[in-house]
C-alpha cells in the first residue's frame, strides 16, 4: 500500500474525528503517502501534519461543481491504492466510484456504494457506537489495523502563539455552538462563572463569529468576576486553540468541535450536553473527561440526532435543568488531584 486517500468533507468536528483513521493507517502502512480531501476552511487542521502527504481542498461555496471536477481529476490521476470515503453523500461517493483505486471503500448508505469494491455497513447512530469505531470499520478490509484515537498536531508556531496565556494555571471555555439546542445558554454560563471556584485566567474560545457571544457573557458578569476572563474568540486558529486547550486545567465545551479538539490533544474536558446525548457516538475521548447533562428524565430529549435552531417545545429544559453544581464538581475533583 503506497498511496491512500481519506475523504471527509463534512464540518470541523467530523474532520477531527476522522484523524483517527490517519493514525491507524500510518501505524499499519508507515511508508504510505496518505492524502486527505476536506472542504475549504478545514485544511488548516493539517498544517505540517506528520502523516499527511497532501491536503486536497474542495471549495463548496464558490464554483462548487467546477471544483468538484478538479478534485475528481486529481484523484483519478493520482492512482491511489485505496480510497477511504467516510461520508455518505453522492458527491464524495462518485469520487470514490470513479477513482482508479484498487480498494474503493465506503459506507453502504452512500448512493454510489454499489460501485465500491467494499461497501461497509453503517451502524445507526442509535446503536451507541462511537464515530471513530464506525469509521474504523472502513479500513479493516485492508488488514488487521489497530483502532487509534483522533489526534491533532499543533505546529511550533501555534505553540509559541499561546505561550503568553500559559504563565499560570488557566481554564478554557468554548461557549458557542452552530446549533441553538447544543449551546449552553448565555445566562447559565454567566451564573456558572459567577460562582466558579478558580482564581486563574479563564479564556473564552471560538471562531470570529463567536466573538459577540463572548462579549455578551462578559457584559453580564460583575466587575470582580470578569477581571480574569479574556475573550479570545476569533484570535486563534484551530491548532492554536487546541494547543491552548491541551495544557488547561480544564476545558468546558458544548457538544461541538472544541470538544473534539480536546479529544485530539488529550486535554481534560467537561462536555455539556443539552438536546443531544453522548450515546449518539460523538462523546469526548480524552483520558480525563466528564459528561454533564440534565439528571431529569425528559421525554423530549433527545429531540433529534443533530442540534436544532430552537427548542421544539420552546422551554429548552434540557439545558436549563442542568445544575451549576454539575459544572463545578469536575473542577473541584481535578483541583483535588
Amino acid at each position: 500500500m503506497q498511496k491512500i486517500l481519506v475523504i471527509q468533507t463534512a464540518f470541523i468536528g467530523d474532520v477531527v474525528l476522522s484523524t483517527a483513521l490517519l493514525e491507524s493507517l500510518h501505524e499499519k502502512f508507515s511508508t504510505a503517502a496518505i492524502d486527505m480531501v476536506v472542504r475549504q476552511g478545514n485544511e488548516t487542521l493539517f498544517t505540517k501534519h506528520p502523516f499527511v502527504n497532501e491536503v486536497i481542498i474542495w471549495n463548496k461555496k464558490k464554483q462548487k461543481y467546477i471544483h468538484w471536477l478538479q478534485v475528481l481529476f486529481k484523484i483519478r490521476n493520482t492512482n491511489y491504492d485505496a480510497v477511504v470515503n467516510v461520508q455518505r453523500f453522492a458527491a464524495t461517493g462518485l469520487w470514490t466510484a470513479l477513482s482508479n483505486a484498487t480498494f474503493k471503500i465506503g459506507f453502504n448508505k452512500n448512493p454510489f456504494s454499489f460501485l465500491f469494491t467494499h461497501s461497509i455497513k453503517h451502524h445507526e447512530i442509535e446503536e451507541g457506537m462511537h464515530e471513530i469505531n464506525r469509521n474504523h470499520q472502513l479500513i479493516q478490509v485492508l488488514g488487521e489495523i489497530s483502532l487509534c484515537k483522533p489526534k491533532l498536531y499543533p505546529t511550533m508556531k501555534d505553540v509559541e502563539k499561546v505561550k503568553k496565556y500559559q504563565a499560570q494555571p488557566y481554564i478554557c471555555i468554548a461557549p458557542a455552538s452552530v446549533w441553538f439546542t447544543k449551546q449552553y445558554p448565555v445566562a447559565n454560563w454567566v451564573n456558572f462563572l459567577n460562582v466558579l471556584p478558580f482564581e486563574g485566567p479563564i479564556y473564552l474560545l471560538g471562531g470570529p463569529g463567536d466573538r459577540q457571544l463572548g462579549d455578551q457573557i462578559l457584559e453580564q458578569l460583575g466587575a470582580d468576576e470578569k477581571k480574569q476572563i479574556i475573550n479570545l474568540a476569533g484570535e486563534l486558529g484551530f491548532l492554536a486553540s487546541a494547543a491552548l486547550q491541551q495544557k488547561a486545567v480544564l476545558n468546558y465545551v458544548n457538544d461541538s468541535a472544541p470538544m473534539h479538539f480536546a479529544s485530539a490533544v488529550n486535554a481534560p474536558v467537561v462536555a455539556i450536553y443539552c438536546s443531544t446525548i453522548p450515546a449518539f457516538g460523538y462523546g469526548p475521548l480524552s483520558d480525563q473527561r466528564f459528561v454533564v447533562q440534565t439528571e431529569q428524565n425528559l421525554t423530549c430529549r433527545p429531540c433529534g440526532i443533530h442540534g436544532k435552531k430552537a427548542c421544539p417545545l420552546q422551554h429548552f429544559n434540557c439545558a436549563h435543568f442542568i445544575q451549576i453544581q454539575q459544572l463545578t464538581a469536575p473542577l473541584l475533583q481535578v483541583l483535588q488531584h
